[in-house]
């Protein structure tokens, strides 16, 4: 079988699969298969899902076709279920392993859920009556507090976190594994080994090391506490109040304590509180589902059922929906986790944490460390066993084994990189939030700056999410509004008309807070159409100074409202003096498609008269509304016509003479062209991204035309032809079939543009799929959510990192799928528990986020190279020559503990605070399987160069001073073994121990002072000091000085402190060994700048390619 039709086969099973529930009268919740990775949520869940007002529904608002895994799972298994009996027989094999599949009692009953609830079926006395409340009254309070506390608040279910798990990981996971059996070896060398006289400097070190454990553990604690802090602060939003009726009297109630029963009254601009069954509406009320469905069609309310289908009927409002138009009343069926929102959450939850890429670099290097370690260990102790036991057996008795090689533990992990990563990422994610994006998990930090692939949402992040008119169209004039504006005071009748038609055929209302604002800058309420309509009407008729215009002297006596099923609305105004017969203005607004064949006439604008809708004419109007549709713009038509009725106003045959006999002979007056426009800093951002390497694409429920049109103005097409579509795949898949040898297709491809279609994207194959992901610049339309699934899972396989931004309940399974989730702040909670990154504002501050994640790989990794020369490599040097050349010891296990967590780390977090060496964003994006943290450039440039360096000098300085203040040469002391005891150069055995001391503080000061050369060349890759100095301003590090003046002072203090010096064998260093190190840092300095010199000469040359 070939690659298309494996991929034909598997599809067409699918279906088979997805149209056959498993079982009859059973229902599938959630999707079928688990997602491919998950964030970690955050904090506890208490937020009100009433927060919102209709400010914000816009700016979530989703065009999408089609509706979310577990929303469309559910609804469409449950109609399934409805109506499929005993039909399924024959397809039984195809579900046999579904069915087979353990299920537990909880998931069962999951499934049963919402198939079994009939709140939408009986009629509304009847729900009242189930739920022993009064339509009137309401509940009282008595009651409402007992149900209160028996189902608790209207909240979603929160995540419960596995605290013993994460505790344990903190104290034991990545080095502290090997740091314990550290504490325990000290231990049972301080006892019972060291019995009868343990030495309290055994022990010193076993708590030493407990202390370096769990600090470790702390800033690993304090990272995600703080992480979660800050997320809460955000998911916990003081919660909105609702209108609730309780004991006879209509109250504002907090939405955390609506219960089942309540009868609660919303209208527009409410967010729904619960899912509740309508029982009284006003007749007009819609509801925005596109938060929970991904649907952008406003669906109307109704009283009775609609649908069999609970998910799907129209009588009853869903939680986290918003109130568009109109008000209703309804009775609180379902709280907190039953809501079909909450349900949502939960198998959105439900799913498993999985590292991210710095988490497995990390885990790398320790797993890299830990074995190097576990094999140095093992040699000493076998080289104990075998030789030294044996041939120096007074050399080295077994407390002083085990301290050898607990000694090369210590020496060889780089204790201190640990909290130096943390400490990494909170600085970066402070900054990140000061570039108003905040990070959930600060491991993700860092991802970011590895993606290579940013799918993004159009409505409401590549665009303003505020409908704005943009076009004013005659059929002989078209002009923008602008113009229109400015035109309005040469007083031309169609403009007046047209100016006067949209605010009076209009359901918005402006906000009365915004009132005072200029008329462009306040907020609307009702529907966004209405809104920007609104808007430019009053705008234009304020220019003319006719404020009157806006209904005041044109009363509305009669309406009928939009529905999705006429398409269009309809206003009547009276007109002339009271008569038998009044006479009305009546105004229609709505699609062209629908209205146009109910036109007759029209108004000219060159002629600012009324002419007939001929032929030509209606040609000339397709033609305009064809134009302003491929630009992206959606056409509102606007229609007048002065009507004499002949039955009275209120009656019910004027309702029915209105809609069955007066929409006809109608004069087209104009249309809109609406647009939602791109936001000011979009271009700028697509630009950014495109210059550091990430393909930037936008995955929209709009039509392919108005996504074009946006992706060219934002510089996403960039190409001047007509992108490649599905015609384009299936040419390249079919390129070697000879009967398609003739075959033509729409245009020539471009294999660099693609517009993808949702219809078309359901048949691709992995062949296809290869095709699509080599294209720069993509625009999928018209897709479903399952399909942004796909779409983020299909370019993963083939090893990139994808970001994808969303706000809504129907975004959470491709937020989760991706590498880097990134949600808006306005979005739903489902969205910004699902998310990894949070938007708190503009969508450009995502470049910083790319830049600062970029930057933290950079740092961590100048963090790690200035760390391991001497917290691992120079320390484990001294136990290598202590163990097989029998040199005392130039370093103790003590000093080892005090370089890697102490006096480097201090100095290291100086590093965090670098800036960029150069534009992180003119680098191509982090390849994650190739370029690792950790890699052989890194570990050549810190042990074979510096960590050589530093590990000569620091010998070099121990064997001086066993020279100039014990007179014994370097010669004598290798390979001196048992003979460096009492007696040896004619010195007691207290008195080569006080030398031996001080040569290991002496060792030990060396090494810190040799750090400050190293970090002075490290925090350069490339560029000289000379060109990047921390004192001027461009690159100015103050962080540096107090490092090292942090540093020192520790130094000073463990080899001066008398109480230290006692328990863990410290002594004061002689004066001069503080000053001669000094220009061995910098020769060290010096040494790297001749190795920048050769890089930046030769960038092609050996050492070029070699360099880190």
């Amino acid at each position: 079988m070939t690659s298309p039709d494996r991929g034909r086969h598997a599809q067409e099973t699918e279906d088979v699969e997805a149209a056959v529930p498993p079982q009859t009268k059973r229902i599938n919740f959630g999707p079928e298969e688990h997602y491919e990775r998950s964030k970690r949520a955050t904090g506890s869940r208490r937020r009100s899902a009433s927060r919102d007002s209709i400010s914000s529904v816009h700016s979530r608002t989703r065009s999408v076709s089609g509706i979310p895994i577990e929303f469309r799972t559910l609804s469409f298994n449950i109609a399934e279920s409805q109506a499929i009996e005993e039909d399924t027989e024959d397809l039984k094999h195809l579900t046999t392993k579904k069915e087979n599949t353990k299920k537990t009692q909880e998931e069962a009953e999951q499934k049963d859920y919402f198939e079994n609830l009939d709140f939408h079926i009986l009629p509304g006395d009847a729900i009242c009556e189930r739920l022993d409340v009064s339509p009137g009254q309401g509940l009282s309070t008595a009651q409402a507090v007992a149900r209160l506390t028996q189902n608790g608040k209207n909240t979603f279910p929160a995540r419960r976190e596995n605290y013993t798990k994460r505790i344990l990981n903190y104290v034991f996971g990545g080095f502290c594994s090997v740091l314990w059996i550290g504490v325990i070896v000290f231990f049972i060398c301080w006892r019972p080994l060291g019995d009868p006289n343990p030495a309290a400097y055994n022990l010193g070190l076993a708590i030493l090391i407990m202390i370096v454990i769990f600090l470790q553990a702390s800033f690993s604690a304090f990272q995600d506490w703080s992480t979660a802090k800050t997320m809460k602060s955000i998911l916990n939003l003081l919660p909105t109040e609702t209108l609730a009726v309780r004991d006879g009297q209509t109250v504002k109630v907090s939405s955390l304590d609506l219960v089942v029963g309540d009868i609660v009254k919303i209208s527009v601009g409410n967010k729904v509180p619960a899912d509740m069954r309508l029982l009284n509406t006003s007749g007009d009320v819609r509801f925005d589902r596109s938060m929970l469905t991904g649907e952008s069609d406003e669906v109307e309310g109704a009283i009775d059922m609609t649908e069999t289908n609970f998910l799907e009927t129209r009588n009853v409002a869903l939680m986290g929906t918003m109130v568009t138009n109109g008000s209703t009343t309804g009775v609180v069926i379902l709280t907190g986790g039953n809501t079909v929102m909450g349900r949502i959450a939960s198998a959105t939850n439900a799913v498993k944490d999985e590292p991210t890429l710095i988490q497995r670099e990390i885990y790398r290097f320790v797993r890299i460390i830990v074995c190097l370690t576990v094999i140095l260990a093992s040699a000493i102790i076998l080289t104990w066993v075998g030789w030294l036991r044996v041939k120096h057996p007074t050399y080295m008795n077994l407390i002083s084994m085990l301290n050898n090689a607990m000694g090369c533990v210590v020496a060889f992990i780089p204790e201190g990189v640990p909290v130096g990563v943390a400490l990494t990422m909170m600085i970066v994610a402070r900054r990140m939030k000061s570039s108003d994006i905040l990070p959930k998990g600060l491991s993700t930090v860092e991802t970011l700056g590895c993606v290579n692939v940013l799918c993004s949402d159009k409505t409401g992040t590549l665009t303003e999410n505020k409908m704005v008119v943009t076009t004013v169209g005659f059929l002989d004039k078209r002009m923008g509004v602008a113009e229109a504006l400015s035109s309005s005071s040469e007083i031309s009748r169609p403009l007046e008309e047209l100016f006067r038609a949209s605010i009076l055929c209009n359901d918005a209302a402006f906000d009365p807070l915004t009132i005072g604002l200029p008329v462009m800058a306040r907020d609307t309420q009702g529907n966004a159409t209405d809104g920007a309509t609104l808007k430019f009407g009053t705008a234009a008729l304020e220019g003319l100074d006719r404020k009157g215009a806006n209904g005041d002297t044109l009363p509305r006596a009669f309406q009928i409202p939009f529905n999705s099923k006429s398409k269009w609305m309809l206003t009547l105004h009276k007109i002339g003096s009271n008569t038998s017969k009044p006479h009305f203005l009546m105004l229609v607004k709505g699609a062209p498609d629908v209205l146009l064949p109910n036109c007759t006439t029209y108004w000219s604008y060159s002629s600012n008269s009324i002419k007939a809708l001929d032929h030509p004419a209606i040609a000339q109007f397709q033609e305009l509304q064809e134009d302003l549709s491929r630009s992206g713009q959606r056409v509102i038509l606007l229609c007048q016509r002065d009507i004499t009725p002949q039955n009275g106003l209120g009656s019910n045959a004027f309702a029915d003479e209105i809609r069955d006999t007066q929409i006809t002979d109608l004069t087209i007056i104009g249309v809109l062209g609406i647009t939602d426009p791109p936001r000011k800093e979009t271009a700028e951002t697509v630009a950014a991204c495109r210059r550091a390497g990430i393909r930037f694409f936008m995955v929209t429920g709009d039509f392919g035309l108005t996504a074009s049109a946006i992706a060219r103005e934002v510089g996403i097409f960039t190409n001047p032809g007509d992108p490649d579509t599905s015609y384009n795949i299936m040419e390249r898949r079919n390129d070697t079939d000879e009967a398609l040898g003739n075959r033509t297709f729409p245009s020539a491809p471009t294999d660099k543009s693609l517009l993808l279609e949702g219809p078309a994207i359901s048949g691709l194959t992995d062949d296809d799929w290869d095709s699509v992901c080599a294209y720069e610049e993509i625009v999928f339309a018209r897709t479903s959510p399952e399909q942004k699934l796909r779409i983020v899972k299909e370019f993963k396989a083939r090893d990139n990192i994808v970001a994808v931004t969303g706000d809504g309940v129907n975004d959470a399974p491709a937020l989760r799928a991706a590498d880097v989730g990134i949600a808006v702040v306005t979005g739903s909670d489902v969205a910004l528990e699902a998310a990894d990154l949070v938007l708190l504002a503009k969508f450009d501050s995502i470049i910083d986020a790319i830049r600062l994640g970029r930057l933290v790989f950079q740092n961590l990794q100048k963090i790690i190279s200035y760390l391991l020369p001497a917290g691992s490599w120079s320390e484990i040097w001294p136990v290598l020559l202590n163990v097989y050349l029998g040199v005392p010891l130039p370093l103790s296990t003590f000093l080892m503990i005090i370089i890697c967590v102490f006096t480097d780390l201090f100095l290291s977090l100086a590093l965090i605070m670098e800036r960029e060496e150069f534009d992180l964003l003119s680098l191509p994006p982090r390849n994650a399987k190739k370029d690792h943290l950790i890699n052989f450039k890194i570990y050549a440039q810190s042990y074979l160069f510096i960590g050589l360096m530093e590990t000569v000098c620091a010998h070099g300085m121990f064997f001086l001073y066993m020279y100039r203040h014990a007179g014994i040469p370097a010669s004598s002391l290798f390979l001196a073994f048992e003979s460096y005891s009492e007696g040896f150069y004619g010195y007691s055995a207290a008195e080569l121990l006080q030398f031996n001391t001080v040569g290991q503080s002496v060792y030990f000061v060396t090494l810190v002072i040799l750090q400050w050369g190293n970090i002075l060349s490290i925090r350069n890759k490339r560029l000289s000091i000379l060109q990047a100095d921390p004192v001027r301003k461009q690159r100015r590090n103050p962080w540096l000085l107090a490092g090292a003046a942090m540093s020192l002072s520790i130094a000073v203090f463990v080899t001066e402190q008398q109480g230290i010096q006692t328990i863990f064998g410290t002594a004061s260093v002689p004066l001069e060994f503080w000053f001669l190190p000094l220009p061995l840092a910098l020769g060290i300095l010096v040494m790297d700048e001749m190795r920048k010199l050769g890089v930046r000469g030769w960038p092609t040359g050996v050492l070029a390619r070699i360099a880190w």
